[in-house]
């Protein structure tokens, strides 16, 4: 999640993160028709707009001292409270150009914090994948304060890269495509680029080192990225230093494999609908009430952004493999270092997703540039318990890498 550092936030985070996890787990329980034999195939990714990256518009949002973001780290709600702020920050919204789920080119969004720094002095680029949120006033360019995740990064010293995502910021009403890796990737990489342009318009001068995070959704985000960085042999990849991703669905297949028992105690109305091989013979109303009630379960009442559901509709169809092919990102071999970060008790995104993963990379001969280390908080390593302490191991990783901060 890591939306911000507020806990009751984070609780709301979760629970969506929760509900959509349980939606996209219905598709490994269709029967496991190959696609071929139900008519359908797997998504073709999108071929990205010609002018994907472009910056349109940037804005300053406001200046942060560094005593009001150590004292919004000393509340309460905190979840994040030994960090101790080093600088101000001054932050802006970019509009740049990317592609929604179909590959139509659209405007997007998000966040950049700067560290205000001596004149001429660099820092490291750090791009942050924000979790699962319900309402567009939570994007991080809508909500540039001083408890804000990539506020608080930029206190440390990192240039802070924090995209909306395609449907929040100026993107609003354009669904959300949540869990599908190709826009979540581009939405990122888009931004990196955007914001390489603002930071030669402004003179803000980085170091040449970038490092990639997120958690949950984030992490999911920051894998997606990653992959597109390096299968697309993109210019940012030669900064790339380091990526550290926390408890993220990247195999979507184990990911539902582990959210059966969770299902049924949760929602039992559609648990006793999962049994392999029974979903394909639901009729026509029966389909529509599963959607109905999992569009209920996945977006609550108060959200007031949209969020692309056809993962829904692969799991409808009975097609586990275009729901592979659009949504996972576990099985590729990765050139710079993948530091995972998850708990054990994580029943919202299990941790055997994570473990799959490196093994699939080590498989690939990743070696020891993959490793995953275990959240041990207490008195559980669940989702939102193992936030703070991700918080903390992040930051670790990067502190021997990181330069000029």
């Amino acid at each position: 999640m890591l939306t911000s550092l507020n806990f009751s936030r984070a609780r709301r985070v979760c629970a969506l993160a929760l509900a959509a996890s349980l939606a996209v787990l219905l598709t490994a329980c269709g029967g496991g028709a190959d696609s071929a034999a139900n008519g359908s195939h797997p998504p073709v990714p999108p071929v990205l707009p010609e002018r994907s990256g472009q910056l349109e518009a940037a804005a300053l949002l406001g200046t942060i001292p560094a005593s009001e973001i150590a004292a919004a780290l000393a509340a309460k709600e905190s979840l994040a409270q030994d960090l101790v702020p080093r600088y101000g920050v001054r932050s802006y919204r970019l509009d740049y150009l990317t592609s929604d789920a179909d590959g139509r080119e659209v405007r997007a969004s998000g966040l950049v914090s700067v560290p205000i720094k001596p004149a001429g002095a660099k820092s490291p680029v750090l791009s942050y994948q924000h979790g699962t949120i319900f309402r567009d006033a939570e994007a991080p360019s809508n909500n540039a304060v001083a408890s804000e995740v990539a506020v608080v990064l930029a206190s440390l010293g990192y240039i802070v890269l924090a995209p909306d995502y395609v449907g929040f910021g100026v993107s609003k009403g354009t669904p959300h495509p949540y869990l599908l890796a190709a826009p979540s990737a581009a939405a990122t990489v888009d931004f990196l680029t955007a914001a390489r342009t603002w930071r030669g318009q402004a003179n803000v001068a980085d170091n040449g080192q970038l490092f990639l995070t997120g958690y949950s959704e984030g992490g999911y985000v920051t894998m997606a990225a990653h992959r597109a960085l390096q299968a697309g042999g993109s210019p940012h990849l030669s900064q790339l230093r380091m990526v550290v991703p926390g408890a993220g669905p990247y195999n979507v297949q184990t990911t539902m494999d582990g959210l059966v028992d969770l299902v049924r105690d949760q929602q039992p109305l559609i648990g006793a609908l999962i049994n392999p091989g029974f979903l394909r013979y639901l009729g026509g109303s029966v389909q529509r009430e599963v959607r109905r009630l999992l569009l209920r379960a996945l977006i609550p009442g108060d959200a007031d952004v949209a969020y692309d559901t056809r993962f829904i509709d692969y799991f409808l169809a009975d097609d586990v493999r275009a729901l592979a092919s659009a949504s996972n990102v576990y099985d590729w071999k990765p050139n710079v270092p993948v530091r995972l970060y998850h708990g054990r008790d994580d029943r919202t995104v299990p941790y055997a997703s994570s473990v799959s993963t490196v093994r699939a990379m080590q498989d690939r001969g990743a070696g020891d540039l993959v490793s995953l280390t275990e959240c041990r908080a207490q008195p559980a390593a669940g989702h939102l318990e193992c936030v703070p302490p991700f918080i903390t191991f992040m930051l670790g990783q990067l502190a021997p890498v990181a330069q000029d901060l």
